[in-house]
């Protein structure tokens, strides 16, 4: 899930292999490029497209953290019409526009990636926005001057290893420092067909039942 970045397209070639990324659009970019508009210029229309949008991003906040099949179920029968709705209101709305007007062209931002954009409303997993993702890599962002004193590419890429680890424990669930400190104590001692019992999930596993036996 991701904007509508020309890089991604290779990903969603029908030869890719091992197969080809089924591409999904995140509203929030969507929206954004109208919300500007309303926000500055006050286009009625601007405005009203990100009235519909917001309707449609209420209507999700209702289903979120909840299973897929019961988010799938949602969509199809709440979530659905609405986004039917706004589609067929922006191309009636784009027919009696210049292409080259502001708003135009953020409706059709919409319209030419209507399959991606609508692809939410066939699988309860994806979400509307990919915004989780992006704030996962703020922080890589953030510190992008700092990465420029890894040294050399091979320091480039352990940094870049590190970083994923450090991510990987915190997105489950475990303390990225005791569990690194506990690793680098460990690893030697451990012989290479285990060093998958030192990755973030087992080793929370093994801290559960080690501290259930000392309790």
């Amino acid at each position: 899930q991701s904007d509508a970045y020309a890089g991604y397209n290779t990903l969603a070639k029908p030869g890719r292999q091992p197969a080809p990324v089924v591409s999904a659009g995140c509203w929030a970019h969507g929206r954004r490029g109208l919300f500007k508009i309303a926000e500055k210029d006050k286009a009625p229309l601007a405005i009203e497209a990100v009235g519909r949008i917001d309707t449609i991003f209420e209507a999700e906040r209702t289903i979120n953290g909840t299973p897929p099949e019961h988010r799938l179920a949602v969509r199809q029968t709440d979530i659905a019409p609405l986004v039917d709705d706004l589609f067929d209101w922006m191309r009636e709305c784009c027919r009696r526009m210049s292409t080259k007007n502001p708003v135009a062209h953020a409706m059709n931002y919409f319209l030419r990636r209507a399959d991606t954009f609508t692809r939410f409303l066939t699988d309860g997993r994806i979400c509307l926005t990919n915004n989780a993702a992006e704030r996962a890599l703020r922080g890589i962002a953030l510190g992008r001057k700092a990465w420029l004193f890894a040294g050399s590419d091979r320091g480039g890429e352990r940094a870049a290893a590190m970083y994923s680890l450090i991510v990987t424990a915190r997105l489950n669930d475990v303390d990225p420092q005791a569990w690194l400190a506990d690793v680098l104590a460990r690893i030697n001692d451990i012989p290479n067909p285990r060093l998958h019992e030192l990755l973030p999930w087992h080793w929370k596993a093994h801290q559960q039942v080690h501290n259930t036996i000392a309790a």
